[in-house]
């Protein structure tokens, strides 16, 4: 049977309770165990996928086609195992799952309520696909005390007293800060954020207390002493120069040894922290560096792009290169800033997006990497770009644009059923992907003699997606005579899903998105070559 730890914080959000559980998740996978890691979301949004990246930051990816938090891409790069559907879920899904049992008469007239009906549909979330593990780590979002976030909390009290309290474990997160003015590191906001959490009925096995100084012994006694915790679990995670230090941070705390010893169980081999030490040193103390613009229109928000920037500080890993990813806004970029712009760049990376805003900027950037031997990478809707910039400035189709902001121009690209071929109109249906999106991980086949082939070694990838338009295979033939070789294809040869350039150095865009499927401990192969190229750039 699993053992179940629920990660909760307090005083206020975005205090790494994702990096937490991703931290304790490797250093109890190091020491032999199996590791599931689970994130509860308060909000009432079915998944984030129609979220603004202003208002959640990315929406993450799994293999089998879920849209989750961001927070299960940082537990796949720390623990190495890819998340499912049944690994992220939010109340509007529980609610939305409930109402659904209600209209078909499962609930046989009785009334429905929050307590037991929500909170036993949570449950099952928690418990479900879960045979296979030694433990489940579940990340509670939001902080102890909002209104959004009780139904969850009680859901795990009650869970705990179901499965027996010597089969899970409560972490709670908590913020201790330093006033500067009076030179002092306070406990109180730690010590009523525990006082709510108890008041609910849970009492923490183990607190994590975040701070920007060390927190001295007197003060984690003292919490100890309020808080009705053992002072060996009192943990301090002091803010580290870099995320990669967060396992070695929790190691030094011995806080995986805390959770085995919670449980009774014996470290089945020694933890591993050499990875993550080599790694640290490259960030902090390599002095070579590589200049990355990555030109979007979610620039000004970091966690918009936070897969994407993981895994080009994963290729600078696999190069010993220190990567400095310049953010430059699409929208506000003109083509006689170009130049002075990138002046310093060695290497352009178009993320994925979707609408017309900012779409000239991308444009006239790809434009000038093409014509400069620039390092060039595309992500899905930078891919569609690099094909529409290509179709205009050197096939002369003036007109070539996406059906997705522009109805009137020449569809290059588009979804399947708008698509023309010898005037008539192509019908897509519902396996053909027409007008429905792309979710999760597909095969690609590439092309061989091609750089792609080269870069991966394979002959067929399985790479993530999350689009609705595609590339119109229609034009294969009159880009490839003109140097833009479609050099990974859908299994079946209908869609698009690699482009590359024949007489550049390095120009690539992929339909799909590599970042998903990166790692520290394994960098994807696609961006260590995007990383070496910009590196080798004159």
């Amino acid at each position: 049977m699993a053992r179940f730890i629920f990660v909760t914080g307090g005083v206020v959000s975005s205090l790494g309770k994702g990096l937490s559980s991703a931290s304790l998740a490797y250093l109890l996978q190091s020491r032999g165990y199996k590791v599931r890691l689970r994130k509860l979301d308060p909000y009432l949004n079915v998944d984030p996928g129609t979220m603004s990246p202003f208002q959640h930051g990315e929406v993450f990816v799994t293999d089998d086609g879920a849209e989750t938090d961001l927070d299960l891409g940082h537990y796949e790069r720390f623990s190495g195992v890819s998340a499912k559907k049944s690994d992220n879920i939010t109340t509007g899904k529980i609610y939305n799952d409930v109402l659904k049992s209600e209209r078909k008469g499962k609930y046989l007239g009785k009334t429905v309520q929050v307590i037991p009906h929500i909170t036993d549909r949570i449950k099952e979330f928690i418990k479900n696909d879960s045979s296979k593990e030694d433990f489940v780590i579940c990340e509670i979002g939001g902080i102890v005390g909002d209104i959004e976030s009780l139904p969850f909390v009680e859901a795990i009290r009650q869970f705990a007293n179901d499965i027996g309290k010597k089969n899970a474990l409560f972490i709670h997160l908590t913020l201790v800060p330093y006033l500067k003015s009076s030179d002092e590191i306070k406990t109180k906001p730690t010590q009523h954020s525990v006082k709510e959490l108890r008041s609910i009925g849970i009492q923490p096995d183990i607190i994590i207390c975040r701070s920007e100084r060390p927190i001295p012994l007197e003060h984690r006694k003292k919490i100890s002493l309020f808080c009705n915790v053992d002072i060996k679990n009192v943990i301090e995670t002091v803010d580290v120069r870099t995320i990669y230090e967060a396992p070695i941070s929790f190691s030094k705390e011995k806080l995986d040894i805390q959770v085995l010893n919670y449980f009774k169980l014996k470290s089945k081999k020694p933890v591993n922290l050499n990875p993550w030490k080599k790694i640290t040193k490259i960030i902090l103390h390599t002095k070579k560096e590589v200049n990355i613009a990555i030109i979007g229109k979610y620039v000004e928000l970091k966690d918009a792009y936070k897969s994407l920037d993981e895994a080009l500080t994963h290729g600078g890993f696999e190069n010993n290169v220190k990567v400095n990813l310049v953010r430059i806004d699409s929208e506000k970029l003109r083509a006689s800033e170009i130049k002075s712009k990138l002046k310093n760049i060695s290497g352009i990376l178009i993320p994925g997006g979707f609408g017309k805003r900012g779409t000239d900027g991308k444009i006239e950037a790809i434009k000038y990497s093409r014509n400069s031997n620039i390092p060039f990478l595309g992500i899905c809707y930078g891919m569609q770009m690099a094909i529409i910039e290509f179709a205009r400035n050197k096939l002369n189709l003036k007109k070539a644009t996406s059906s997705e902001f522009d109805k009137k121009g020449l569809p290059i690209i588009g979804l399947i059923n708008e698509w023309t071929k010898d005037g008539k109109k192509i019908k897509g249906t519902e396996t053909d992907l027409g007008g429905t999106m792309r979710l999760g991980s597909y095969d690609a086949k590439l092309k061989e003699n091609s750089m792609i082939k080269k870069i991966y070694n394979k002959n067929l990838i399985k790479e993530r997606h999350r689009h609705r338009y595609e590339v119109n295979i229609a034009y294969k033939e009159k880009f490839e005579k003109n140097g833009m070789l479609f050099s990974g294809l859908s299994p079946d040869g209908k869609l698009p899903e690699i482009i590359e350039l024949k007489n550049h150095p390095w120009f690539i865009g992929v339909q799909f998105h590599p970042e998903f499927k990166s790692r520290p401990l394994s960098p994807h192969p696609l961006f260590s070559s995007f990383i070496k190229a910009s590196k080798n750039h004159k």
